[in-house]
């Protein structure tokens, strides 16, 4: 019985140790997480991240192209039409990101890198099960694209910085 109790022992001490260990490399982490969050500026009233202008610019060069298509559907393809709900829905939630992202705001940015992840996400499959080398190419250039607007967009959210909310009373 009392080899039991000596190894529990031993054990919880094993246990407070790493706790006191990963706290440690926690803290760490932190103080350099805060000199960094220091080193951001965040944006002057009017100011604007290059990269929030060009996903603005995407955003709405998408909603456009979304419309002009929809009108031309007959033009273009064969298949029955879609819904125009579905369209203007799609419409309208891309113009608003793009407005959204034209005044630097937190939550279009945010929504963009949501859509860029799924662009990712779809582009990736798309590579795999890609049965010619051009759609292959095309998919891996697209998925390029896109980690690369989302690596830069991370630094701008950064400077954008999330507004503080207001205690509830």
């Amino acid at each position: 019985m009392a080899n039991r109790a000596r190894r529990r022992t031993e054990r919880q001490k094993r246990k407070a140790r790493a706790a006191e260990r990963r706290s440690a490399i926690a803290s760490r982490y932190e103080e350099r997480n805060v000199e960094e969050r220091q080193k951001l500026a965040p944006l002057q009233e009017a100011e604007r991240p290059t990269v929030v202008t060009i996903a603005a610019v995407i955003s709405a060069v998408v909603a456009v192209a979304s419309i002009v298509g929809y009108a031309l559907w007959d033009v273009l393809r064969d298949d029955p039409r879609p819904p125009a709900i579905s369209v203007i829905s799609f419409v309208i939630v891309i113009g608003a990101m793009a407005i959204g992202l034209w005044r630097a705001r937190y939550w279009a940015v945010l929504g963009f890198q949501a859509t860029l992840v799924l662009v990712m996400l779809a582009t990736t499959l798309g590579t795999i099960g890609a049965l010619t080398v051009g759609l292959a190419i095309g998919n891996f250039l697209l998925l390029a694209a896109a980690g690369t607007l989302f690596y830069f967009m991370i630094k701008a959210m950064a400077r954008i910085q999330m507004p503080e909310r207001a205690p509830r009373r």
